[in-house]
Order: structure tokens, then sequence, then C-alpha cells
């Protein structure tokens, strides 16, 4: 069977045949099949998971060479249920695990552990914010420890948000200080100007008065000159007011529209008349126009030159071009240019030589050119403007000066501290004195550098700086007694220092109260009061403070039965905290004031005897324990012989007074003190 097995291939097989071997579908086993899944496409089926025996089919026609073929390309299928649809679509997919970790990574910061619930601040900041419901939303399902994070979270928002209100304050006083100080250097600019006023009024009066005496107003002729000569016009300020006044009006009567360039104001009056010039254009230096320019004390004027018409009623004696204003600046606004000669020509003329550019404050330029060549026209011109912007930039500068030193008038103190309006004597006697200098270290001082010193010791106050406020206010008190010979002045220094002194004795008594405790820190406070003439409100601040802290460290005394343990525990507190008391006065205050100190540890020794006759009035008066705790309470005492104290005799005294409570029920010290 192997001999013959071997012969046989399906090589030698297909050589034999001349067509190509067909291979017979499977064949059904136990009973009906559906047609191949492959032909179908129904899905792949699953084999069964019991292992079955195998079958071996029935033998077929073919031969050897097919029933080997059919071992070999055939497959074995398990039975299928009777109910089987090859038309079921196939099953879902298994979901994935991506999703699940999608779904963690968006839940809420609150709910992941470690993570606190971040702050609103718009929510805060709401007007109408219920913090009870903002709680409860942030935190409802946070653990312990998210908690503690966002109560660390407010504590560091709440401490920003103080820094932050401490600084704008200080910003905002910095400010307004400077603002201050700018409208009060306004108000001496207006009070400049009044003055200006004034003189023009008495100058214009002055004019009147002198045309009326020569029995006719002062002509002004074609050529610009009053009757008057110049010598006359020279002789006083008047008379050169009056000749600058027919100057402007020779100006408006040859020069139309002049007047709404340059109004007639006191002290203008004309500088040059240049004369002839042409205006060039900026790009290619072409003649454009005939102007003429006229050099003023504080302005600029350009007018152009006009041909008048034939028509036009006119003076047959007066010229035939008429001037008209075209420009006019202002001499701090522009700047004049002399233009450097250009190395081109026009004729054997050069075009530049004799120019000049007028830069305007708005990134204007316009070039002009005289058309006098062999006069010194332009050096003249550019020498009398630089002359005028001189004498205009000193003017404005000796205005500045003397407003600075202005007097200082009652709007301006009442202004800055409301409080002097109660002083009306002060406030009268300040309007009516026109200037006040006081000698401050050899130079001479006016009341405003006394409001800067204010202001600076306000800044210490507001930042709490008690060391250098106190010497700042000794400062200007000495001062003050300095200034005998200026009552006026010595008083209104005065005021102003009690004022801010009391502010700042307030600032320093808050800090006693608070840090009575620290024997340097009392130290300082105390000396700082007693420097600005308080100590009668540092004694009984600090010997108010010792007492609510005799009080506060009694009621930490709990009464649990043994009345022994009790009272030596509320005597030791007593002697103990008046023993510290009484050695930190004795080394901050003066020896004058130790009466005051010895009048309160005799009043505190006193309440100790009212709570100790109380607790003891359920017993016997000579017994053991009444005795024992006697002796407690005077060995605690002892302590204040060490400060020169003996309240031994004063311990448990008038006992028997007390009556008892009733039933015999000993009262804890929390309700004797409360």
């Amino acid at each position: 069977m192997s001999e013959e097995r071997s012969k046989i291939s399906l090589r030698s097989g297909k050589k034999r045949r001349p067509g190509r071997p067909v291979i017979s579908a499977p064949k059904q086993i136990s009973g009906p099949m559906p047609q191949d899944a492959s032909l179908t496409g129904a899905p792949p089926l699953v084999p069964d998971a019991i292992p079955r025996p195998r079958l071996r089919p029935p033998p077929m026609a073919g031969g050897k060479t097919s029933d080997l073929v059919k071992q070999r390309y055939s497959t074995r299928f398990n039975n299928l249920p009777a109910d089987f649809d090859a038309m079921t679509p196939p099953m879902p997919p298994m979901p994935s695990i991506a999703q699940y970790e999608k779904r963690e990574r968006q839940r809420s910061p609150s709910s992941r552990r470690g993570a606190a619930p971040a702050i609103d601040i718009k929510a805060l900041r709401d007007p109408n914010l219920v913090p009870d419901q903002y709680v409860s939303a942030a935190l409802g399902d946070a653990t312990d420890d998210q908690i503690r994070d966002f109560e660390n979270s407010l504590r560091k928002l709440k401490n920003r948000a103080a820094t932050d209100l401490q600084s704008n304050i200080l910003q905002n006083r910095t400010q307004f200080i400077k603002i201050s100080k700018e409208a009060e250097k306004l108000k001496a600019e207006m009070r400049a100007l009044r003055s200006l006023m004034a003189e023009l009024k008495t100058n214009t009066t002055a004019l009147r008065a002198a045309s009326m005496k020569n029995g006719e107003p002062a002509s002004i002729s074609s050529g610009g000159h009053t009757g008057l000569s110049k010598r006359d016009k020279r002789s006083s300020v008047a008379d050169r007011s009056a000749l600058w006044n027919s100057q402007m009006q020779a100006l408006y009567k040859n020069v139309e529209g002049s007047q709404k360039f340059l109004p007639n104001t006191p002290g203008r009056h004309v500088v040059q008349n240049a004369g002839p010039w042409v205006e060039l254009d900026n790009a290619t230096y072409k003649s454009r126009r005939a102007m003429q320019i006229f050099l003023l004390n504080d302005h600029l004027l350009i007018a152009s030159r006009k041909k008048r018409k034939a028509d036009a009623p006119s003076d047959a004696r007066g010229p035939m071009i008429k001037l008209v204003a075209d420009r006019c600046w202002s001499l701090l606004d522009i700047e004049v240019v002399d233009m450097p000669g250009n190395a081109e020509s026009s004729g054997g003329r050069n075009k530049l030589a004799d120019a000049i550019m007028i830069r305007g404050g708005g990134h204007e330029s316009f070039i002009y050119r005289t058309e006098k060549q062999e006069a010194d026209e332009k050096k003249t011109l550019l020498l009398n403007v630089r002359k005028a912007v001189e004498q205009l930039r000193k003017g404005l500068r000796s205005e500045m000066e003397a407003s600075n030193k202005a007097k200082e008038t009652i709007n301006y103190f009442a202004s800055r501290d409301p409080g002097l309006l109660q002083k009306t004597e002060l406030l009268e006697t300040l309007s009516d004195i026109k200037d006040m200098l006081i000698e401050v270290d050899g130079k001479q001082q006016n009341l405003r550098w006394v409001e800067s010193q204010m202001d600076e010791l306000d800044i210490d106050i507001a930042l709490q700086k008690s060391g250098p406020a106190v010497e700042r206010v000794e400062k200007l008190k000495a001062l003050a007694r300095g200034l005998r010979g200026n009552a006026v002045a010595q008083d209104f220094i005065n005021f102003k220092v009690e004022e801010r002194a009391a502010k700042l004795a307030g600032i320093i008594i808050r800090e006693l109260e608070c840090t009575h405790s620290a024997q340097t820190k009392t130290r300082d406070n105390v000396s700082w009061l007693t420097s600005l003439g308080f100590e009668d409100r540092a004694r009984a601040a600090y010997l108010a403070a010792r007492t609510g802290l005799i009080h506060k460290r009694a009621r930490q005394c709990i009464f649990q039965g043994d009345l022994h343990l009790y009272i030596w525990q509320l005597s030791f507190v007593y002697f103990t905290i008046i023993h510290n008391t009484v050695q930190t006065f004795q080394s901050c205050f003066p020896p004058p004031m130790m009466s005051a100190c010895v009048k309160w540890a005799k009043e505190e020794v006193e309440t100790f005897n009212r709570i100790l006759s109380r607790q003891l009035s359920s017993t016997d008066r000579g017994g053991p324990v009444w005795t024992q705790c006697m002796e407690r309470a005077k060995e605690h005492a002892k302590k204040l012989s060490a400060v020169g104290l003996d309240f031994m005799n004063l311990v448990g005294q008038d006992m028997g007074s007390t009556p008892k409570s009733p039933g015999g029920v000993i009262v804890p010290v929390g309700l004797g003190l409360a």
C-alpha cells in the first residue's frame, strides 16, 4: 500500500488527465447543511469548545488520488443548531477602555483627589454674593485636604488684597498732595494775572488823562509816529505804553486782518518791519508770492502783498499795494532757521543765500527770501528774533518765580486743613498779612514750606512710622517756640502740629495696648507718647491693658473640685501679673507717676480678696481648708516685695463680711469676673 502511494502524486495525475481536476464540495455528515459560507458571505463559524470524534467520510468515487485531495483541502465544521440563520448581523465590537479614561479626565477638579477647587475672583467681586451658597457650591464634594487648601488660598488672596489696598492708599495720597500743589500754583498764576490786569487799568487811566490834557487823542500818522517826540514818549512808563499803542494802531491800519491775529494787549509792540520778502516753494525753491514780515515782541506776522483793484475807493496818495495778514505764530511755538547757501545758482544769483525757514508747531515749514540782498535784512531779523525769544523766556521764568513766592491766602489753608475754619481769628489774621516769612536754619521760608513739612509728617503717620513722625513733631514744635516775634506763624504751626500729634498718639496707644507684654516695645511707645505730651493717656492705656490680661488669665483657671489647687492657681496669676506690671511701669514711666501704679495694684488685690472671700464662703473660717488656702495666697503675695510693695496684711482683709452663697455652693471665678 505504501509503495502504491509513493508512486501516485498530484503532478503525475495532472499530466495524465487533459483537463483540470474538479474538487467536490464538502459532503453533509449528519444533517442538511446550507451552502458554503465563503460563497454566501455569512460570518465564519466559531468551532465548538467540546471536542468531538472525527468522522471519516464515506468512500467516494475517484480513486486514491481524490481521497488524498479531499483529506488535504477539506475542513471540519461543528454541527449548527436547527434555528441558525445565516443572515443574522455580526456581534457588536467590545467597548474600548479609552473612553473611560477620557471621562476620568473630564471630571471636575473638586472630584479628583488632592486638587483644591479654584477660587472665582469674579464671583467674589460680585456685590450680591451669598457666601454660604458660594461655599456650598465650591466645597460640596471636597475632602478635608481640599478644604484646607481652599482656606489657604482665600487667606493668601486676602493678604494680597490688603497689601494692594495699602499701596493704593499711599499712591492716592501722594497724587492728592501733588494735585493740590499744582492747584495752588494755578491760583498763584491767576493772582499774577489779576495784578497785571490792575496794572493795565492804571496805565489806561494814565494814558486817557494824558490825552485829555493835550486836548485831543493821540493820532497815528501814515508813518506810524505820534504827535509827541520819542524823547517825550520814553520819559515814563505811561508814555512808553502810549508809543506801543500807537504802533499797534498803525499796524492795524496798514495790514488788513492783523487785529484778528494780534489783539491789542498791554506790552505788545512792533520790534521790526522786515520789509518785502518772497515765499519760495519747499520742493523747487521757485517764487510763489510776495510777502512782508513784521516782528513783534511775542509774535511773528506774515502779510501778503496784493494789488488794489482799479475801481476800489482809495486815497489818491495811498499806495497801490495793500497788505493782508496771512499767517501769525507765537515766537515760542516756532523756530526760525537760517538757510545755508545753495551751490547752484540761477543767473549768477544764489537762491537760498538770503532765505530763512520758519518751522511751525504743526510740523509745517515755510521758506522766505528777502528782496533786499545788499542790505542785511536777514541777519537783522534773525538777531531780533533771538533777542525777543530770550526776553519772553526770561519773563516767563520771572513770573514762575513770582508765583512760587506768592503769598498764602485763606482759601489755600482752608482747603488743605478744614479744621482751620474753626480758628476764625487766625484765619482773619492770615488774610490780612500780605507775606509771611519765617527763619529756618538761617534761611527765610514761607508758610508753604511748613505745609510741605506737614505733608511729610502725614505720610509718616499713614505708614505708621512712629519714630520718625515723633522726631518731626518735636522739630516743628521747637520751630514754633523759636518764633517769638511772629505770633501768627507760631499759632499756625502749633495748631497743625497738635492736630497731627493727637492722631499719631492714637496710633501709638493702640500699639501699646497690643504689645503691653513686651517690655522693650512698651518702653518705646511710652517714650514716644511722653514726647508728644500724652503720658497720662499712655499710663491709663497700659494699666487698663494689664487689667484685661489679669481677667483673661483668671478665667482660664477652671475650678474642678479641688479648692486648694484653684486658689493656688488664681493667686499665682494675680500676684505674678501685678509684679510684672509694677516692674515694667518702674522702667518705662517717670517716678512721679508711680503713685498711679500703686493705686492700681491695691485695687487688683482688693478684687482678688473679693474672689477669695466668695470662694471660701462655703468653708469654716479658721478650718484646715480655709487656713491652707490663705497660706497659699499670702505666699504668692510675697512676690510684690521684690518691687517695693508690701501687701501681706491686705490679702484676706475683711473676709468675714462677705455672706455665704446659698446652699453652700462654691461659685466659680468665671462668674465673679464677668
